[in-house]
């Protein structure tokens, strides 16, 4: 069994956006929420501070002081949503303090903030570059005005190009752009004009993802202490009709294309759904996908320990009871959590493993709980094997990543 380790890697979400889109399951709280006299923005961020400081009492307990021992400062921060660039510069600077201060930030440290394109939602991009950030993530989408418009979206194309252009003014070292493919409406070359289209901003980061529609309602994650909100009603019809214009073959085609053209630019596939120039990987999210321990504040998010899955509720009246209490007696926020067992750690770590480009070592396929498997993916063309330091390791191929699924069921 592993044993509890310190976290390198710190996730913070901050829930609040001016709109909901009809797509999206993350734990968001839009409208009157977000702005205007009824906001409970400020209230929410300082919950958020009170939990980072209640976290870090219990990572001093587990492990140390900060500095002392084996407990080193962070390698990453990540602020994600919602839509973390609405977060005024006074608020999201005091955050940036409490973490410096009682988690600790690595000389080079990878600070990420999510933002959103549209000119009253990216914020100010110099204060937070002020503030330490050096890489933001812009939830672009698409590069197609219709196609934007048909996914709920608030801006256009050319706020893309804005918003990139005012990043690289002030001095932001990483840029990323999340792209959504399958979307309902959009032909393989409709995709081809976003992809390239995106490329002519010189981003140092793509995410292309496939529409997903999953219904967290369904699958049992907004029960009180679940990590999801109920999925409104409006949103449920949009998936209905949206879900009956997808297409897995058309799917497959725009990946294949997207694998194919970045590829040709010399961009690195690293990950199932993430491509980047050379060096430009997401620093934060690869300590996800090599099992590396992370903490995690705010609504909704999730904290692994080597040991222990842990998550907090999506609930913002819960939560901020918890932690600003009338009495003044804070406690940790409502959630869950999961210690794994031995062979699910070993399958976690495989699985994750497979979704990068560094693949496994061939001894990890022979062992017998996973030999099968990958017998049969091989076998199948939806694995490859290639050298590397002299040891030949075992990767998935394009077709595999499409179908990684498949490989994934049979490793558990």
């Amino acid at each position: 069994m592993s044993q509890p380790q310190p976290p390198v890697a710190l996730y913070v979400h901050l829930p609040f956006c001016v709109a909901r889109c009809p797509y999206c399951d993350f734990v968001v709280y839009a409208g009157a929420d977000a702005r205007g006299p009824r906001a409970r923005t400020d209230r929410l961020y300082e919950a958020v501070s009170r939990e980072l400081e209640l976290r870090a009492e219990l990572l001093d307990a587990a492990f140390g002081m900060l500095g002392v021992g084996d407990r080193p400062p962070l390698g990453s921060l990540y602020f994600g949503g919602g839509t973390p660039s609405l977060v005024p510069g006074e608020w999201l600077g005091r955050l940036v303090s409490i973490v410096r201060a009682r988690f600790g930030l690595a000389p080079e440290a990878e600070i990420t903030l999510e933002a959103n394109p549209g000119p009253d939602e990216r914020g100010d991009l110099a204060a937070f570059r002020r503030l330490g950030v050096n890489r933001v993530s812009f939830g672009a989408q698409s590069m197609d005005g219709a196609e934007l418009r048909r996914l709920g979206r608030r801006h256009s194309p050319g706020d893309v190009v804005a918003a990139v252009t005012e990043a690289r003014a002030a001095g932001f070292e990483s840029v990323n752009l999340d792209l959504l493919y399958d979307v309902p409406g959009q032909s393989l070359e409709s995709w081809e004009t976003t992809l390239r289209e995106a490329l002519r901003l010189a981003p140092d980061h793509l995410s292309l993802y496939a529409l997903t529609l999953d219904d967290p309602d369904a699958e049992g994650l907004t029960h009180e202490a679940g990590d999801h909100l109920p999925t409104p009603p409006g949103a449920r019809r949009w998936r209905e009709r949206a879900r009956a214009e997808q297409d897995d073959d058309r799917a497959a085609d725009q990946y294949g294309l997207a694998s194919e053209l970045l590829g040709a630019g010399g961009w690195r596939g690293y990950e199932i759904s993430n491509w980047c120039r050379p060096g430009r990987e997401s620093r934060h999210n690869l300590a996800y996908w090599q099992r590396r321990p992370y903490d995690a504040v705010g609504l909704g998010a999730h904290a692994f320990d080597g040991e222990t899955r842990r998550w907090n509720a999506a609930n913002l009246e819960r939560y901020v009871a918890a932690l600003l209490p009338a009495d003044g007696a804070a406690t940790l926020p409502p959630g869950g959590s999961e210690r794994l067992d031995t062979r699910t750690a070993a399958s976690e770590r495989v699985i994750l493993a497979m979704r990068l480009d560094d693949g496994v070592d061939a001894e990890t396929a022979t062992a017998p709980e996973f030999e099968p498997a990958f017998a049969w993916a091989e076998a199948s063309g939806l694995i490859e094997r290639f050298d590397r330091d002299g040891r030949t390791r075992l990767r998935l191929t394009t077709r595999g990543r499409l179908l990684s699924n498949e490989l994934f069921r049979r490793l558990v």
